[in-house]
């Protein structure tokens, strides 16, 4: 994401070397590791003064490293900490092992939506599973109209009737396997995914 102005530090939580009361002065600069550093606004910290926390604006502002109270420090002020937050609305890049799988959309890669069990002909939608159930008759599985790379769709032979009774996958417009005709399952208690990516070969098949 492009900025105007300095870009926000993300998740980067420094606490700000100590800083001594002068007496009757109210402006102080922030460094961490000796380095003056540069919060995002006043709402980007958190600022104890004699063990209260101070109210963004009203009791602080700051000036990039220069921290300014809203009136001046004594003798026996006691500056107990200064914590940067960095940019506080974005969490940057999670930890790994931080995020399950309810957190995800479906299709975002190794999410499925599955669907209840599907007895009759229907169009697909990219990102869903499917339990096809053709025991009573063969009928056709559509594919999504349109599709953009990376798109995968998921069938089933949820009661082994493929065989019997094949499933069809319809092209709906796109080649698979880069043919220009649908495609016949026939397999009994097939499982495959397909993949869509591009229009010159279209969907293909994940696992054979």
């Amino acid at each position: 994401m492009s900025y105007i102005g300095k870009q926000p530090v993300v998740g980067n939580f420094q606490v700000c070397d100590s800083i001594s009361v002068v007496n009757g002065q109210a402006a102080y600069t922030m460094q961490v590791g000796g380095s003056n550093v540069e919060p995002e606004s006043p709402n980007h910290m958190l600022v104890s003064l004699n063990g209260v926390l101070q109210a963004p604006t009203s009791s602080y502002t700051i000036s990039g490293a220069t921290l300014t109270f809203a009136s001046n420090l004594a003798t026996g002020d006691s500056i107990d900490f200064v914590m940067l937050l960095g940019n506080v609305l974005d969490i940057g890049t999670p930890s790994d092992g931080t995020v399950t799988e309810p957190k995800l959309a479906a299709n975002t890669g190794g999410i499925v939506d599955w669907q209840a069990v599907v007895t009759g002909a229907t169009t697909m939608v990219a990102g869903r599973g499917y339990f096809v159930n053709t025991t009573s008759s063969a009928f056709t599985m559509t594919l999504p109209s349109s599709a953009t790379r990376g798109d995968e769709v998921h069938i089933i032979d949820y009661a082994a009737t493929f065989d019997t009774n094949n499933c069809t996958i319809g092209r709906n417009s796109h080649k698979i396997q880069g043919a220009s005709s649908d495609l016949t399952v026939a397999t009994e208690r097939a499982a495959f995914t397909l993949v869509y990516v591009d229009s010159t070969q279209g969907w293909l098949l994940k696992e054979k």
